[in-house]
């Protein structure tokens, strides 16, 4: 880009999201556009042909400009970029700052300098989420934690005052938390491996029935309320992990137990095309498991596939509704959340059939 470059290569960089700054091979700014003039706090043109110093006007926190710290035009020849950085606008807000050198040849002389600026906000916001991640998951551990310690230093004190009922009591309790500490850490385990792409799945045909029938016998097990299961039609074979849906499954009935009243519902049947939350064109099996709680209010809906949500007062980590949003997707299918016809929250699964 050079010095006399019409208004239709500006058009390009103000259509850009983050701030631009390009200079050419004496240091003279030869574009900046829209999104820079904003944060750089420049009027008019009265940047064009300036030296970079003057218009690139970022300092760090010991106030040191960029130009003289980066030395874009110096340095090794080999250079081709500047890693993104944080340094200040004359507003003093933060702004992460990154550049490429272009050379007329390999090693050769810098003949344009582009800059980029990108706010701040984000970067903090980030920061600020995790945060907030950690003094969750150390809430969330430090609970049972505290059980376990202190069962085992009271058994530890008083070992021989305690009598054999008392003792498998606190045992019973230590080993419960431990249970729940390693539900928990695993759950943080899988919450990783969505986010950054790494969930291992090992999909082949599977009989849902089968399996939605031992999740709702092993929940029965622990429960008083009852649970019924409805299969309507012949169902077809889905394609899934079996692990993962059977932990999908798990949440969400349990889901359903700890946070309804009543009778919780679970049905199986079959999905064809156009139906349910999936997409037109996806045929399979659909799950449902209506609950008589409270429900779910629709302007919270989007919220309950977000980490750490919990939206009742009756427990749990708050990563089993994002971690069957992850598992569900992963595999082709869908999560939809509707009221209940007995009053409390429906929540459906659409999950595609096997190829085979």
């Amino acid at each position: 880009m050079s010095q006399d470059d019409g208004p239709h290569e500006l058009a390009l960089l103000d259509a850009l999201p983050d701030g631009a700054v390009v200079a050419d091979a004496t240091g003279a700014v030869v574009a900046v556009n829209r999104a820079a003039l904003a944060m750089l706090g420049l009027d008019g043109d009265d940047w064009r042909g300036a030296p970079l110093g003057e218009v690139l006007r970022l300092v760090d926190s010991e106030g040191r400009d960029w130009v003289t710290c980066s030395s874009p035009y110096d340095g090794l020849n080999s250079r081709t970029g500047i890693p993104e950085q944080s340094w200040l606008l004359p507003s003093g807000e933060e702004v992460l700052v990154a550049a490429t050198m272009h050379r007329d040849r390999p090693r050769g002389e810098v003949v344009r300098v582009g800059i980029g600026l990108r706010s701040g906000r984000g970067r903090a916001r980030l920061d600020r989420e995790r945060s907030d991640l950690v003094a969750t998951v150390a809430h969330e551990l430090r609970s049972p934690l505290t059980g376990v310690k202190g069962f085992v230093q009271a058994m530890l004190n008083r070992w021989d005052k305690l009598n054999d009922e008392q003792k498998v009591l606190m045992l019973t309790t230590v080993n419960a938390d431990a249970d729940r500490l390693s539900r928990l850490i695993a759950e943080l385990l899988d919450v990783a491996r969505i986010d950054t792409g790494r969930l291992s799945l090992y999909p082949r045909p599977v009989d849902a029935v089968v399996l939605v029938q031992r999740v709702v016998d092993m929940v029965q097990a622990g429960t008083a309320r009852p649970i019924e299961l409805r299969l309507a039609g012949d169902l077809p074979e889905i394609q899934a992990d079996p692990d993962k849906l059977t932990q999908v499954v798990t949440n969400l009935v349990e889901n359903a137990v700890r946070h309804g009243d009543g009778t919780v519902r679970v049905t199986l049947e079959r999905l064809s095309a156009g139906e349910g939350p999936a997409p037109a064109d996806v045929t399979g099996v659909l799950l449902t498991v209506d609950d008589e709680g409270e429900g779910i209010a629709p302007e919270l809906r989007r919220r309950v596939f977000t980490k750490f949500w919990t939206g009742g007062v009756r427990g749990g980590s708050g990563l089993g509704m994002y971690i069957v949003n992850g598992l569900a997707r992963a595999h082709g299918g869908h999560v939809a959340i509707d009221d209940s016809p007995a009053g409390g929250a429906r929540i459906q699964v659409s999950w595609p059939e096997s190829d085979d």
